[in-house]
């Protein structure tokens, strides 16, 4: 017998640097799985749920370069879906194979019938089905190509019969060819740049994740026009660390500083980013926005120059035009605004909460003491995301992961996954909703089967805790968002996972600790307070008037303890309301 299909599609996403397929193995699907056997070249990493792949591929994908995950008929391609729309938002070079019925079934309503064309479409950049060996060939090379250089998703459909059938030859390149360019404006846009920055006095740089690998050229920019750097949170890894400049993040998780100085500016250069939140944007300044894909320049902001490159080939043409700045009054104030800032952010992560409501910043402020100066965190949708953002603190090894445009709960425990494959030698830390770690709760088991050492650290506020927040702003009294949970240590030593409970704050220290130094997985359970807020940056009347009508709603509605309960926990935070 020939090489099958199968074979020849496991060869090719070898040769591409693919080392996994995570998947949930079932009948389209089998001759795959069986091809991936017989070569013993790439593991099949066997997930409780389809969703769960997805999201350790897309992890993957963006810390080793590019993943592939794949789904078995109907229903198993069908649960890739939110975790690629995860992974196409996050410009992850993920390879999704989307296996379904026998071709001579297409059209019929077969048993688990889908149309991957159909349903993968708009989380993916790439996505064909191959009917024939011949255009598998053709395709699986071509979806390659496409998800490592456009970063995005690539799905390519594969019946099951033309996994089984006989493979056959492209007339074109049957391997991945990878390529590295050079790419940055036209000198006449640079030589603009160059004036714009030599009219302005205040000038505020802020980075997106465009800017990764642009960090020196970053600071060195900064220092030469005397600029205080913003970032946003993608971007915290990358920026903030060892930079003389940064003052932190700006919106909804992020500092008065940034979004203070942004606003005071009368010029905003925007690096590599595609920021969403356009409220957090001036709009009385110039702005310029460089980005390697142009079609996103302009569609946040009113940029008044658009320029079309990588940040750090841009920077480097744009700084052998620009003279060195002397004035340094406008980044000396923003740099003691952030000062400020920061003392009252560490004042607030002070109050260290009481027994079961363990305060979530002093939480945050111990994980990030303890955890390796390399440690790769993920974190969760929701409050764990303001907690990572706020006090998780950059080195210039760390790195963070999470669902930071799709934003889905229950994404920090199968990126840790993937990031654990990933990063084999590296700390992998999960910082987990409770409500995010209840939806996938399965894939605990996926943990301890393949002994993955991942550091799973519960934020258990008994409550959907962000949508609690944006109820009560909206001036609505918070329902149906507290939680019933499980105990969660009990449930990981189920599984077979070393477990810990910090329910009081005088112990929360030594728990972590000895959770932290525990080899292998494990999991602890922070009690934190469910009533504990995140202020924004900058905090609106609307926002202070509905918070008002919701906790009136609460008295009338005989939940006045609740009240009481929340104004106890956050007086430490009217600093953020001033």
């Amino acid at each position: 017998m020939g090489t099958k299909a199968a074979d020849r599609l496991v060869e090719t996403i070898c040769r591409a640097g693919i080392r996994r397929i995570y998947a949930v193995a079932g009948d389209s699907l089998n001759e795959v799985n069986d091809a991936v056997r017989r070569a013993g070249t790439v593991e099949w990493v066997h997930m409780r749920h389809e969703e769960s792949g997805a999201f350790a591929a897309s992890a993957e994908a963006q810390l080793n370069g590019i993943a592939c995950c794949a789904g078995s008929s109907g229903p198993g391609h069908v649960h890739l879906v939110n975790g690629l729309y995860d992974a196409q938002r996050s410009n992850a070079s993920v390879l999704a194979i989307a296996s379904t019925c026998a071709t001579d079934e297409f059209g019929t309503q077969y048993f688990q019938e889908t149309e991957p064309l159909k349903l993968f479409g708009d989380c993916s950049g790439y996505c064909q089905m191959a009917a024939t060996p011949a255009q598998l060939a053709r395709m699986l090379p071509a979806a390659l190509q496409y998800a490592v250089h456009r970063k995005e998703v690539a799905v390519v459909g594969l019946p099951g019969d033309v996994a089984a059938a006989e493979a056959a030859e492209t007339p074109g390149a049957p391997w991945l060819l990878p390529s590295e360019s050079l790419c940055r404006p036209a000198d006449g846009q640079l030589r603009e740049l160059a004036r714009m920055i030599g009219e302005a006095e205040k000038i505020t740089l802020f980075c997106g994740i465009g800017a990764r690998g642009a960090h020196a050229e970053v600071v060195r920019l900064a220092g030469t026009i005397k600029a205080p750097v913003a970032y946003s949170f993608k971007s915290k890894m990358e920026i903030q660390y060892d930079n003389p400049y940064e003052i932190g993040m700006t919106g909804l998780l992020g500092l008065p500083s940034a979004y203070a100085s942004m606003h005071e500016s009368d010029l905003l250069i925007l690096l590599g980013t595609d920021f969403p939140y356009e409220a957090f944007l001036p709009c009385q300044c110039r702005i310029v926005q460089v980005d390697i894909r142009p079609e996103r320049i302009g569609r946040r902001a009113r940029v008044e120059l658009g320029l079309a490159g990588d940040v750090g080939d841009t920077i480097r043409a744009l700084l052998p035009m620009l003279g060195v700045r002397d004035d340094r009054g406008f980044l000396d104030r923003q740099l003691r605004r952030y000062r400020e800032v920061r003392e009252k952010m560490s004042a607030v992560a002070a109050k260290r909460g009481g027994e079961g409501r363990i305060a979530p910043e002093y939480a945050a402020t111990l994980v990030d003491r303890i955890a390796a100066d390399d440690a790769v965190f993920c974190v969760d949708t929701g409050m764990c995301c303001v907690w990572g953002a706020r006090y998780l603190h950059a080195t210039g090894r760390r790195r963070m992961l999470g669902s930071f445009n799709h934003g889905s709960m229950a994404n920090a425990l199968p990126m840790a996954i993937g990031a654990a494959f990933a990063r084999p030698g590296q700390q992998i830390v999960a910082l987990c909703g409770d409500g995010g770690l209840s939806m996938l709760l399965g894939d605990l088991a996926t943990v301890v089967q393949y002994r993955l050492p991942v550091k799973i650290v519960v934020f258990n506020n008994r409550a959907l805790g962000m949508v609690k927040l944006e109820m009560e702003v909206a001036g609505l009294p918070d329902s149906q968002t507290d939680l019933y949970n499980p105990d969660f240590a009990a449930v990981a030593r189920a599984m077979g996972i070393p477990a810990f409970t910090a329910d009081c704050p005088d112990d929360a220290e030594r728990v972590l600790r000895e959770a932290f130094a525990t080899e292998g997985p494990v999991l602890v359970s922070v009690q934190t307070d469910p009533d504990a807020l995140a202020m924004p940056p900058k905090v609106e009347f609307a926002q202070m008037a509905g918070f008002v009508r919701a906790m009136t709603k609460l008295i009338l509605a005989g939940r006045g303890d609740e009240v009481i309960a929340t104004a106890r926990s956050n007086i430490k935070h009217l600093w953020g309301m001033i």
